[in-house]
């Protein structure tokens, strides 16, 4: 696999080197289950934390295909039943990755807005 590093960061809150992204803190420490999961590690403040902490993937064991099938069916707009149907899984794990995707593009959304440049000038016909 890929060992490259420059699209993730320490995910501990209380690191110095929190959410600061190709910093040159983080190696691989180990890999792990069934599908060869990363172990991160942050020189900075000793955290180790899954390469997929942070992501609507955590604590998924489905394999990356069929997880970003399911999440590729769901953004097409394929309903519950029919995804659970097309990618071969439950619906009820569909469900659960919808929410996680939801609350994840929801909580990105509120951080790129609060950098948003304010216009002065209001909105735009």
């Amino acid at each position: 696999m890929d060992d490259d590093l420059s699209r993730f960061c320490c995910q501990n809150p209380d690191c110095p080197d929190y959410g600061q992204r190709d910093h040159g803190n983080l190696t691989v420490c180990m890999r792990y289950g069934q599908h060869n999961r990363r172990l991160l590690y942050c020189k900075t403040c000793k955290a180790r934390f899954s390469e997929r902490k942070g992501t609507p993937l955590f604590d998924s064991r489905l394999p990356d295909d069929k997880a970003q099938a399911v999440l590729a069916h769901l953004a097409d707009g394929c309903g519950v039943r029919q995804t659970s149907r097309l990618v071969g899984v439950n619906r009820n794990t569909v469900l659960r990755f919808g929410l996680q995707a939801g609350g994840h593009a929801r909580q990105l959304h509120d951080e790129l807005v609060a950098f948003s440049p304010h216009d002065a000038e209001g909105p735009t016909r």
